[in-house]
C-alpha cells in the first residue's frame, strides 16, 4: 500500500472511535469529558485537536498550509464526531488529488516545508497514534491490520528523538524506552510517547 492508502486506512479508523462516543447535542459531555493518553487534555480538546489538524494538513496539500487560520482549533457548535468527520473526509479528498504527494507540503508544526509524501507520512503515523488515543480514552481496541502497524513504526522510526523538539507544545511527546519483542504498534506508540500498559483497554 502507498502511504496515501495507509493514510486512509488510519484516518476511517480513527473516524470510527471516535464517533463511538456518547454526548454531545444535549450538553452531556459523558464520553467527552474523559481523560486520554494526552496529558490535560480531555476527549473533546483531543478530538477538536484531530479536526484542526486535518484541516491543516488539507490546507497544506492545497498549497496554504503557512495559513495559521487553518490549523486553529474551535469550539464546534456541532456534535464533535460530526465535525471530526466533515475534517476527516476534506482531508482524504486533499490527499487523493492528483500529484498531492509531490507537492510541496508547509507544516508550521514541524518547522517549514516537506514533500507530499513526507508530509502525508506524518499525517498517517498521527492519526494512528491518535486513533489508539481516543480508543484508550474509551476503553475500546482498534481494527488496524499488521501492515498498517507496521508501516506505522517505520515511520514513527525516523521521527527525531531530541528532547529539544519534543513534549507540550510541539507535534510529537518524548520517546518512551521499547522493551524487547513489543508488537508494532506498542512500539510506535511509545517511541511517540504514550505508554499502553496505563489504559489496558486497548489490548495494545
Amino acid at each position: 500500500m502507498d502511504v496515501v492508502e495507509l493514510d486512509r486506512i488510519a484516518v476511517q479508523e480513527a473516524a470510527r472511535v471516535v464517533e463511538l462516543a456518547r454526548g454531545g447535542d444535549d450538553g452531556d459531555d459523558r464520553d467527552w469529558a474523559r481523560d486520554t493518553p494526552c496529558a490535560g487534555w480531555d476527549l473533546r480538546r483531543l478530538v477538536a485537536h484531530m479536526t484542526a489538524q486535518h484541516h491543516g494538513f488539507a490546507a497544506a496539500a492545497r498549497g496554504v498550509g503557512g495559513e495559521s487560520g487553518y490549523w486553529r482549533e474551535r469550539e464546534e457548535a456541532v456534535e464533535p464526531a460530526r465535525a471530526h468527520r466533515a475534517a476527516a473526509e476534506a482531508v482524504l479528498v486533499a490527499f487523493a488529488e492528483p500529484g498531492a504527494s509531490e507537492r510541496e507540503f508547509v507544516l508550521p508544526e514541524l518547522g517549514g516545508g516537506f514533500t507530499g509524501r513526507t508530509a502525508i507520512g506524518f499525517h498517517f503515523v498521527d492519526y494512528v497514534v491518535h486513533a489508539w488515543d481516543v480508543a484508550a480514552a474509551l476503553g475500546v481496541r482498534l481494527r488496524l491490520a499488521d501492515e498498517v502497524c507496521r508501516a506505522a513504526l517505520a515511520v514513527a522510526r525516523r521521527v527525531p528523538t531530541d528532547p529539544v523538539g519534543r513534549g507540550p507544545g510541539f507535534a510529537f511527546a518524548l520517546a518512551l524506552k521499547v522493551p524487547e519483542g513489543v508488537a508494532p504498534l506498542a512500539e510506535t506508540l511509545r517511541l511517540l510517547g504514550r505508554e499502553p500498559e496505563a489504559w489496558p483497554g486497548t489490548g495494545v
